[in-house]
């Protein structure tokens, strides 16, 4: 199978990159100039040389805060850029997977979202997701649309490189602990499409395997328990480990409003692809292998 990845230094994109190669499947993962998704004549191009059987659109802008001041430029990728790609696909006679957010919805649910749940984006990253969803599936009944949240992995910018950092550089680090979600590697993202593509080549418009999906890691926590297991890891691989001070949201002022409870319900893709949200904390063992190296002693890894 062929494989065409719009975006291809992002997090997901290294790891589409590998997992489908490692699956014997040959991808072509390209980012302007060479792909720009807002461009029709430039996405053509691509589709003409790439002949792929399956078109995954990694690209984004996930710039959260600065959306809010740049929503037109985040709109463009996000929401007409996905349009057009999904329609190219759609064009061809191919299936389309993208990524969407948590950030769809306000987080004031009280509980776990599940793909049945009304979208109500609080800022400007969340209203072009939303709309990027909307354009894909307007464009191609063939698409999978993949909500997920709080992306890691050893490539980009991250949570856990951003405490890795901060753990080396502070004696103390205070993190959220009143904003509840899950971890997610991308790893386990790209995994999930090696897993569906098959399905997805093969399946006709109107099948159950198209449509929103909601996948991210197990289980549910805070940024400040992700943080305390990022430490506890670090601290086993040798490693100073800071002071971590839980702090609330109004404590730490962000330019765009983050969904406080945006846990997401993960049973559908389970249901329907036999795909089970990971252990996020296997991916973070695996992530901190791959950045600070392998454990070399014990420490017990807090949860929150």
């Amino acid at each position: 199978m062929r494989v065409l990845i719009a975006g291809r230094e992002g997090q997901v994109a290294r790891a589409l990159v590998a997992k489908l190669g490692a699956a014997g499947h040959a991808t072509v993962a390209l980012e302007p100039p060479a792909l720009d998704i807002t461009s029709a004549d430039s996405i053509a191009a691509a589709m003409r040389e790439a002949t792929p059987d399956l078109v995954v659109n990694a690209a984004a802008y996930t710039a959260v805060d600065r959306a809010e001041d740049d929503e037109a430029t985040a709109l463009a990728v996000n929401a007409t850029g996905a349009g057009l790609l999904a329609g190219a696909a759609a064009a061809a006679g191919l299936p389309f997977v993208h990524y969407s957010t948590d950030y769809v919805f306000d987080g004031t649910k009280g509980a776990p979202y599940t793909e049945e749940d009304a979208p109500s984006p609080t800022g400007a990253y969340g209203r072009t997701k939303l709309a990027g969803e909307r354009a894909v599936l307007a464009a191609n009944p063939r698409s999978v649309i993949l909500r997920t949240a709080w992306v890691c992995s050893p490539d980009g910018g991250n949570f856990v490189k951003t405490m890795l950092r901060l753990g080396r550089e502070r004696p103390q680090v205070s993190v959220v602990a009143d904003q509840h979600g899950a971890p997610t590697f991308a790893d386990d993202l790209a995994a999930a499409v090696v897993a569906m593509a098959p399905r997805l080549v093969a399946a006709p418009a109107g099948d159950a395997a198209f449509g929103v999906f909601h996948l991210t890691g197990a289980p549910h926590t805070t940024w400040h328990g992700f943080a305390e297991a990022i430490f506890a890891g670090a601290a086993a691989r040798g490693q100073k480990a800071p002071e971590l001070r839980a702090i609330a949201t109004h404590e730490y002022p962000t330019r765009a409003v983050r969904p406080a409870d945006s846990r997401l319900d993960c049973g559908k893709i389970e249901r329907i692809h036999g795909i089970r949200a990971a252990d996020w904390r296997a991916g973070l063992e695996a992530c901190l292998d791959a950045l600070a190296g392998p454990r070399t002693g014990r420490a017990d890894e807090g949860r929150g």
